[in-house]
């Protein structure tokens, strides 16, 4: 009896080393970063002459990572406005604050899987009235039950031995998500920061295409005074004032149309402040050429730099932690329960040594529980999480895919709108001086007014044109930052002397 006595402590001691060893043992895959294609550098940046370290300024191109929090990359437009309604946004946008109690909500999971790792301890203190039958005391079924107070002081504990990881991998699939609600923050706050940009630039253009047909009403109603002038005198017919008077009218109906535009661009911008728009109005400053030479960086950077592109590997760590706790559910669960106490017939008796009382394991079933049969929910489980885990890859890769297209696609844009604004404005200068010299022909008598209504018409189009290019120059930049993930730094702005709008 002895030796059976040694070899059965001998076994305990042998399983409950096994168990100290194997606790925390993550049954989850190793998770390594998919290899993600990616060009050496970007195809437009492989057209642009290298910057010069005066060009560049304080841009920098990477640095990692996430953790490293994003500057006021829109100072780099030297517009006070601009800055001031940036502050406005962050402020009071409900976007943001949505996406801020995303956050905490997601921290607050974070800190309920943690608790996990210790044990829960409880503690109560009451009476508890009890008469048992006669029969569970062995006498007859006319007999008396004994009935009884008792009174009890007593806490419990309890404790799951993580032997298989099951809960550091639901820990690490938490904290991923967490750093995935981050990330996702982030992201929205660049948006947000982007669209009040963009909004803001594309509220100036509207000033300025405003600017563009005050002008030409103003040169339609010369002319009409003009036409008139000559009608009386007989020179010309009456369809040359019919004909003015429909480009007067014409002038003033698109301008009407851009104030609409403004009015509606206006309402969105205060949308994004928080505000209602009867509570925000801006006043009128045509847009001034907008030219930043932002470098790009390494391609490689750029998934340092992106908030989406850092939720989507995340994602996938969250998502490689669940295979693990899927895993651990093949095995068995150690749970230790405990709980200690005083318990008396009388309250005054209740605290002595001779009633305390405790109890080490459940009260019912089992500590340690092995799962043999759940009609195929374990494997479905896994099955499920591996198939996740597979999406958030192909999730990412697409993201990086989208990433490096948008990049490319702003490259391009401010690429070609360089030379496009350039070969614009001389257009804008030649459709002016033909309008000049049609309406210089026309008093001399050597055209008809039909003439003077061409040139007229090219040269509004040209200068409308020039401006909305300035528009899509300064939209182009922002989406460029914004496609980098934002910037750490400032940029030079390039001087110009291009003004369309004084045409």
């Amino acid at each position: 009896m002895k030796v059976f006595a040694k070899n059965r402590m001998l076994l305990r001691s042998v399983w409950l080393a096994t168990v100290l060893a194997t606790a925390g043992c993550s049954l989850a895959p190793t998770y390594l970063k998919p290899n993600v294609s990616m060009p050496p550098a970007y195809k437009e940046e492989k057209t642009q002459p290298l910057l010069k370290p005066a060009e560049a300024g304080n841009w920098k191109t990477a640095e990692p990572s996430e953790d490293i929090a994003r500057g006021e990359w829109w100072r780099v437009f030297k517009d006070p406005a601009l800055n001031d309604l940036e502050r406005q946004a962050q402020d009071a946008n409900q976007n943001l604050v949505a996406a801020a109690a995303r956050l905490k909500e997601a921290r607050a999971l974070n800190q309920s899987a943690r608790s996990a790792l210790f044990p829960t301890l409880d503690a109560g203190f009451g009476p508890t009235r009890e008469k048992v039958s006669p029969a569970s005391q062995f006498q007859s079924d006319s007999g008396q039950g004994a009935s009884q107070t008792l009174w009890r002081a007593q806490a419990g504990v309890s404790y799951e031995v993580d032997i298989f990881g099951r809960v550091a991998s639901t820990v690490d699939a938490a904290d991923a998500e967490t750093q995935r609600s981050e990330a996702l923050f982030r992201s929205v706050l660049l948006a947000l920061q982007a669209d009040v940009a963009q909004n803001y630039f594309a509220l100036r253009q509207l000033d300025a295409e405003s600017d563009v047909y005050v002008r030409a009403v103003e040169l339609r109603e010369q002319a009409l005074k003009l036409v008139q002038q000559r009608y009386s005198m007989g020179d010309i017919s009456e369809l040359d004032v019919a004909r003015a008077e429909s480009e007067l009218e014409t002038a003033r109906s698109d301008a009407m149309t851009v104030q609409r535009l403004r009015a509606t661009s206006e309402h969105s911008l205060a949308v994004l402040l928080g505000k209602t728009p009867a509570e925000f109005a801006m006043a009128a400053n045509p847009l001034q050429p907008v030219i930043l030479r932002i470098p790009a960086g390494l391609p490689s950077s750029l998934l340092e730099r992106r908030p989406d592109i850092a939720a989507a590997e995340r994602s996938m760590a969250a998502a490689n932690a669940r295979i693990g706790v899927a895993k651990a559910a093949f095995f068995p669960s150690l749970t230790l329960t405990g709980s200690a106490g005083f318990e008396s017939g009388s309250l005054s008796n209740l605290f002595h040594w001779s009633s305390s009382t405790f109890l080490l394991g459940p009260l019912a079933g089992t500590a340690l529980n092995l799962p043999i049969f759940d009609g195929g929910l374990r494997k479905g489980n896994l099955a499920n999480a591996r198939a996740v885990y597979e999406e958030d890859v192909a999730n990412y890769r697409q993201q990086v895919l989208v990433a490096f297209r948008e990049v490319e696609d702003n490259l391009s844009d401010l690429r070609l709108l360089e030379g496009q604004t350039q070969t614009q404005a001389k257009a804008v200068g030649a459709s002016s001086r033909a309008a000049q010299l049609a309406r210089a022909q026309y008093t001399e008598g050597d055209v008809i007014y039909l003439s003077v209504i061409d040139a007229e018409r090219s040269a509004l189009q040209s200068r409308r044109a020039a401006v909305q290019l300035q528009g899509a120059q300064a939209a182009a930049t922002v989406n460029l930052i914004r496609a980098l993930g934002g910037g750490w730094g400032n940029a030079v702005p390039e001087k110009t002397a291009l003004n369309v709008t004084q045409h």
